[in-house]
């Protein structure tokens, strides 16, 4: 019985990471080391701009960079695991275990992956005073907005958190 349900759950949602992974990327490069490598000098020039010790921005700018680093492995690995779920979806004898296997696994590194980013801006903020963070904050949500990101009511109630 169980298995009568998994099944069809399991290609469905195959199908859906599958079908529906070009929608959530949004423009051609919004996911590519162009944009990362566009988005990381400004982020940084935001910082310069907006914390007045240059030894706390350059500590600051470093943990950009590694939040930017963290952001490119996932996505890597991100990918590798959606080609292990297109080759399995492929093979006519995989079973529901080994879907489930994968996407385990998938979201075992994005919780890992959120949770060093997390970390990462938790000692950003830390390293700030509140004054500097809002600053801060405000210029990045100005900044997505460039990139079709962070816009609307959602994101701005979102720009503190």
């Amino acid at each position: 019985m169980i298995v009568k349900l998994i099944l069809p759950a399991m290609v469905i949602t195959t199908l859906l990471i599958g079908g529906c992974s070009k929608y959530h990327r949004g423009p051609p490069s919004a996911t590519g080391d162009t944009t990362m490598s566009a988005v990381v000098p400004e982020v940084k020039e935001l910082v310069a701009q907006n914390v007045k010790d240059p030894q706390k921005a350059a500590q600051v700018e470093g943990m950009v960079q590694q939040i930017a680093s963290e952001v490119r492995r996932s996505a890597q690995q991100t990918r590798g695991f959606h080609e292990q779920l297109n080759v399995l979806n492929s093979n006519y004898e995989a079973k529901p275990e080994q879907f489930m296997k994968i996407l385990d696994e998938l979201n075992n590194s994005r919780m890992a992956s959120a949770s060093k980013i997390l970390e990462t801006r938790f000692k950003i903020k830390d390293m700030l005073t509140p004054e500097e963070w809002r600053n801060l904050t405000d210029a990045m949500q100005k900044a997505r907005s460039k990139y079709g990101r962070g816009s609307g009511p959602r994101a701005e109630g979102m720009q503190n958190y």
